[in-house]
């Protein structure tokens, strides 16, 4: 069963970062959200690995997909990512430094915030496993979204 706690935290990680969604442009939302889904997609096929290999617990009991790690997924992921984005892309050097600071948020304080409510913990990763865990799908993204300008400017050459 889902505890109180757990369930306005929940509310707070989905809503919170969509709404900041509304301050980009519309031009922004469209260029960056193809690899932004991406990324969250990946992230939902991760956690399902990282949850039967028990990286990480949560401590409201049973195990739950849907209450426990999905909210991660799609709340976070995708507006952070097309936001990182847009404050950086064309810029390798300011990305990974973005990226390396909001990871660090994240595997730092961020979980330890996490435990101290007691929503989760790491179990099988230590922190800086778990930097690095979040770390590398930096690049992933970047890559992602050069793909995309990159065949968005084939298309527009051949036009």
């Amino acid at each position: 069963m889902i505890s109180k706690r757990h369930l306005v935290f929940n509310f707070v990680l989905i809503f919170l970062p969509w709404t900041t969604v509304f301050f980009l442009k519309k031009y922004n939302f469209k260029r960056f959200s193809l690899a932004g889904m991406f990324i969250a997609i990946l992230e939902l096929f991760y956690q399902v690995i990282g949850q039967k290999r028990n990286w990480w617990v949560f401590y409201d009991k049973p195990k739950s997909f849907v209450r426990d790690v999905l909210p991660f997924a799609i709340g976070p992921y995708m507006p952070i990512s097309m936001w990182l984005l847009k404050l950086s892309f064309g810029n390798v050097k300011k990305f990974l430094v973005l990226n390396i600071i909001a990871d660090s948020l994240f595997a730092f304080p961020g979980v330890q915030l996490l435990k101290k409510i007691k929503i989760a913990n790491l179990d099988s990763l230590s922190r800086i496993q778990f930097f690095f865990y979040l770390f590398h799908k930096a690049f992933i993204l970047y890559g992602v979204q050069y793909l995309v300008e990159r065949i968005k400017n084939t298309r527009i050459k051949q036009d």
